[in-house]
């Protein structure tokens, strides 16, 4: 793989492996795919820069794919929990920059963090967290955690809110929330919106702030 953009491997190529390996390729970057099943393998083939079938748990055949000359590595293993945690070991000490890894549940993440791996991911867990979002209000569209305890979410502007002002709406007093930008009509992003502007009901608002304040925004709009 010649050197230049940012290259990456994604281990693993069930659901969620594979799909960040298409969305890698699409956006143009050199991606080493690897996973056990040939038939994954092959679906992949050319999809990716390189589509191979090793053991990841197999120090030596890690080497052999120069995966430590990568930039990013994500292990996006299945349901087999060990061999996430001695692939993310091996990854470890080969001295790879930047390790991500999907884990099962919360211990899984947690012992996967205590090894060395750089971000640790729940494609399950926070698929469920966006569709609960969703459930308690329709208007929010996206739901991103940054951490444990603060998140963005991105809400569409309602009904009830249209032709209001974000001084009228005031969401930092009466929710310690921040819009941050507002897209009109999905499209232009304005990061420095106008206190005094009326929102538009095509508008999405982009807020930051504490989950439990963000939950109290959603309850408040969310049959608006």
């Amino acid at each position: 793989m010649a050197k230049g953009k940012k290259q990456f491997a994604v281990i693993g190529l069930g659901r969620f492996g594979s799909s960040v390996a298409q969305y890698l390729a699409k956006m143009g970057y050199e991606v080493l795919a690897v996973d056990e099943s040939q038939e994954r393998v092959q679906d992949m083939a050319n999809v990716v820069t390189h589509a191979v079938s090793a053991d990841s748990t197999d120090e030596e055949a890690l080497k052999a794919l120069g995966i430590r000359n990568l930039d990013v590595v994500v292990v996006a293993i299945g349901q087999d929990i060990q061999a996430s945690i001695l692939t993310t070991l091996i990854l470890k000490d080969l001295g790879v920059p930047k390790i991500i890894v999907k884990a099962q549940n919360e211990l899984h993440g947690k012992v996967l963090s205590k090894i060395g791996a750089d971000k640790v991911v729940f494609p399950e867990r926070d698929m469920g967290l966006r569709v609960a979002h969703h459930l308690i209000s329709p208007n929010i569209i996206e739901h991103i955690e940054l951490s444990p305890d603060y998140s963005i979410v991105e809400l569409q502007v309602p009904s009830n809110m249209a032709g209001k002002t974000l001084r009228e709406l005031d969401f930092r007093v009466r929710f310690g929330c921040n819009v941050m930008a507002i897209k009109h009509g999905g499209e232009k992003m304005d990061v420095t919106p106008r206190a005094d502007k009326p929102l538009q009901r095509a508008d999405v608002l982009v807020i930051v702030g504490n989950n439990g304040q963000l939950l109290q925004l959603e309850q408040a709009y969310a049959n608006l």
